[in-house]
């Protein structure tokens, strides 16, 4: 042991020393770099899957308990938010079955009701004056403080905002469309610029078979400048304007906005108001998403009304608080408009809401309720 130990010392002392700058200890340092590397990576992957793999269970199993536990109004909420988000309408499906599906669809479907009374609504110049002292306040207690005929406010409420316009001439409010009939659709600000408007909302929905959301093709009865450009299937959910500016409100076909002299108007729905009252059944506490509507007072005035949705600010609200909005504004009939990332407000040059698109703009968009 003593003679092999004293053998292997000598041939240690024979190998010269290692430079820092030959090429004898470059690679032993590079391999070691190299190696080290190699694990920080190794750990940060392996620690964002075990993240995405946990977030993923702990998902499914949220789910789950929202729709398999013992509440079925926070089931039928849940659903009802999911089967109005277009990238998400798939997910009741994982644990429900395809009848429980169509038993919360049907539940959360509007039934068809009466259209609204045209006589109840009177076109009258909104009873504001003006005083030494400035500005007065009409007969719902709202202030046109620049005299432009449009006031906007902010609404707030529990778990949600938004902004409501109000304009004091029904005349003044059109729909629009893009330049084309099919293909893409506008965004609110190309469509409102297109018109030379001042501003407007989105308005109703459009086909979209294949997920893309181009917006081109309108859904459902819809009516631009007297001219039809969809005949919808009969009882649409619909809200027009006539001749004389009156908004008509209700579940129309064809032959009945024909009949009603209706020279703009769009489908969606369900229906919010109609002849002063508020429709309440179990679809009204549908998902909770953002949402637009349209709606007018007896005066005549215009009643525009965004809501912000699946942002930290305002995670978005119901058919049911959409219709509460428009009560507290004296609407006597409403309707509720495309929502989700179509829901837009644009003013004066900007949009004055926070769009939920994953881009943060509006959508293509196949028409609009524009303010001339």
């Amino acid at each position: 042991a003593r003679q092999k130990g004293a053998e292997m010392k000598k041939k240690q002392e024979a190998i010269p020393a290692a430079d820092e700058n030959t090429m004898l200890a470059w690679p032993v340092k590079r391999k070691r770099k190299s190696g080290k590397a190699s694990r920080v990576i190794n750990r940060i992957f392996g620690f964002v899957l075990a993240t995405v793999i946990m977030a993923g269970i702990g998902g499914l199993a949220l789910e789950w308990v929202l729709v398999k536990g013992p509440s079925t109004t926070i089931r039928d909420k849940f659903c009802g938010t999911m089967f109005q988000t277009r990238r998400f309408t798939f997910i009741p499906n994982i644990f429900l079955t395809e009848e429980e599906v169509a038993e919360i669809k049907g539940a959360q479907k509007a039934v068809p009701q009466a259209v609204s009374d045209a006589s109840l609504v009177t076109v009258s110049a909104p009873e504001t004056t003006s005083t030494e002292n400035g500005p007065q306040p009409d007969a719902y207690g709202l202030i046109d403080e620049d005299g432009d005929g449009i006031v906007i406010v902010d609404v707030k409420k529990k778990g949600f905002v938004g902004k409501m316009m109000v304009i004091y001439d029904p005349q003044r409010v059109f729909v629009g469309k893009p330049d084309v009939y099919g293909g893409y659709g506008l965004s609110l600000e190309d469509m409102v610029k297109k018109y030379d408007a001042i501003g407007g909302i989105n308005g109703g929905g459009f086909f979209d078979s294949s997920g893309g959301g181009n917006g081109g093709v309108p859904d459902g009865l819809t009516i631009i400048g007297g001219e039809v450009y969809n005949e919808g299937v009969g009882g649409d959910s619909f809200a027009g304007f006539d001749g004389n500016g009156v908004l008509h409100v209700g579940y129309f076909n064809l032959q009945a906005a024909v009949e009603a002299g209706i020279r703009d108007g769009v489908s969606f729905g369900p229906c919010l108001i109609i002849n002063g009252e508020g429709q309440y059944g179990s679809y009204m506490e549908s998902g909770i998403n953002p949402r637009t509507a349209i709606g007018q007072r007896a005066d005549g005035a215009v009643l525009m009304l965004v809501i912000d949705g699946r942002q930290v600010h305002s995670i978005g609200a119901s058919w049911g608080d959409a219709r509460d909005v428009m009560l507290d504004f004296g609407a006597v009939n409403a309707c509720n408009m495309d929502g989700g990332s179509s829901t837009v407000m644009y003013f004066n040059g900007e949009y004055i809401n926070s769009c939920s698109s994953a881009s943060g703009y509006s959508r293509g968009l196949p028409n609009g309720f524009l303010v001339k």
